[in-house]
């Protein structure tokens, strides 16, 4: 789930240890609400309309409602994705193309949403950090589909893959955690990044955990957020400008329709997330796709779409720093 919204702890973790549940509780009782309230955004038109209403709770947390009937594909598998609705590209769009190098000295920020190890870790995830003009979690475990591919698993994979595009087109790329923490990092460190690396800009990577019914993916801009030790005054508008980008450029990669059960036309804004509330460089949250929906589910764990997704990510990054 996006930002710092955590998704529902996965099955195997729950049955694993009566320790892990326990912490994991207030995100499996939250479910997909649990996600929302703790990073994501609300819908935004074109670069600033009218903000949607907040609809049902997004990614970061991940939903308890019923397991879709329809099969999964197992993760890493080769399973041919599904036929995304009538009126959105197939899912085989052809990557965009664009000269080798002509991202020389820039540096982007990647972040991987959440940690595989952090079902493991619940007092660290759980504890309570500044996000500006409140308080979350740490982190969350983030979401998994129904068959047990989890998000800080998808998350990786597509960063890396993000990474790989980006550098060969002449890119320093920094990943916030490349699998190589215990847990972790906490959203304010996530946040933090940017300016660490002196970033151009940054991008978190994550998958919803939404309601079994909805599918599609969206976009999360930050609201202007002045509260506390948050100012990200400097970053909302080249950010939102960003997130147009992303959203078009992931669309045409990837033939992912916009997400139907919240955001608008794939947008949304929000002021309750730390990794945005505590930026200094332009940045975005992009919500893939919901995992506890099948059709979402089988295209996510398939590489072939997860390599559409990199390049969706990695031409919409270019345009940003290559356009006015």
């Amino acid at each position: 789930m996006t930002g710092q919204p955590s998704r529902p702890p996965r099955r195997s973790a729950l049955l694993r240890t009566t320790t892990v549940v326990a912490a994991a509780v207030p995100l499996c009782t939250a479910g997909w609400f649990g996600w929302q309230a703790l990073d994501h955004s609300s819908p935004a038109g074109a670069a600033a309309s009218a903000p949607a209403t907040p609809a049902t709770p997004s990614t970061l947390v991940e939903s308890a409602g019923p397991t879709s009937a329809t099969p999964e594909a197992p993760p890493n598998s080769t399973a041919p994705t599904s036929t995304p609705p009538a009126g959105t590209p197939p899912t085989t769009a052809a990557p965009t193309t664009a000269p080798t190098g002509d991202l020389a000295g820039r540096t982007i920020v990647l972040d991987p949403g959440h940690n595989p190890g952090n079902f493991s870790h619940p007092t660290e995830i759980n504890r309570q950090v500044d996000v500006g003009n409140g308080r979350k979690e740490c982190d969350t475990t983030g979401t998994e589909t129904n068959a047990g591919y989890t998000e800080a698993d998808y998350t990786l994979d597509v960063t890396r893959r993000a990474r790989a595009l980006l550098t060969a087109r002449g890119a320093k790329v920094v990943l916030v955690q490349d699998g190589d923490r215990p847990w972790g990092p906490c959203v304010d460190e996530r946040a933090r990044a940017g300016a660490d690396a002196h970033a151009d800009v940054a991008l978190s990577v994550h998958g919803d955990g939404g309601p079994a019914s909805g599918s599609g993916f969206h976009v999360i801009m930050p609201a202007k957020v002045v509260a506390g030790k948050a100012d990200n005054s400097a970053i909302v508008e080249p950010s939102h400008r960003l997130g147009l980008l992303l959203r078009d450029r992931f669309h045409a990669a990837t033939g992912e329709p916009y997400a139907d059960y919240l955001a608008d036309q794939g947008l949304d804004t929000r002021s309750d997330l730390g990794g945005l509330n505590l930026s200094a460089v332009p940045k975005v949250f992009i919500e893939c796709g919901n995992m506890r929906n099948s059709a979402d589910a089988r295209r996510m764990t398939d590489p072939q779409w997860r390599q559409q997704a990199a390049q969706g990510i990695s031409d919409a990054l270019a345009a940003f720093l290559t356009t006015h």
